[in-house]
């Protein structure tokens, strides 16, 4: 089984092959939370259909549902810290001011454990 993906101290972000991706804001409520992520697959499911069917219009409706979910999961659009840090979504790692982390996790386990 895969390890799962590193996630930076912060818990702001996650690494998929040394890229950082934006996670979900970890104050929204349980329901809210689900709600959304509901919304998301629910829209994930419309494009794959959309793009089934070759509907340009549909194709940008259910790319449009995408987008609004993850503005609402705090994946994408105003980042949902408050300190002013920038965001770094899909900068790659080693780029950014969690780089000496994440090189350090080759020596230590994808998790940061020895």
């Amino acid at each position: 089984m895969k390890p799962p993906a590193p996630i930076t101290p912060d818990g702001r972000y996650l690494v998929v092959r040394g890229r950082l991706w934006r996670r979900g804001n970890p104050s929204l409520a349980p329901r809210r939370r689900q709600a959304l992520v509901n919304a998301l697959m629910d829209a994930r499911r419309a494009v794959r259909a959309a793009l089934a069917s070759g509907d340009g219009d549909v194709l940008a409706a259910a790319r449009a549902k995408v987008q609004a979910a993850k503005v609402g999961l705090g994946e994408r659009g105003p980042v949902w810290w408050d300190d002013g840090a920038p965001d770094l979504n899909r900068h790659m790692v080693a780029n950014t001011l969690y780089g000496a982390w994440f090189a350090s996790l080759a020596k230590t386990g994808p998790r940061g454990d020895a």
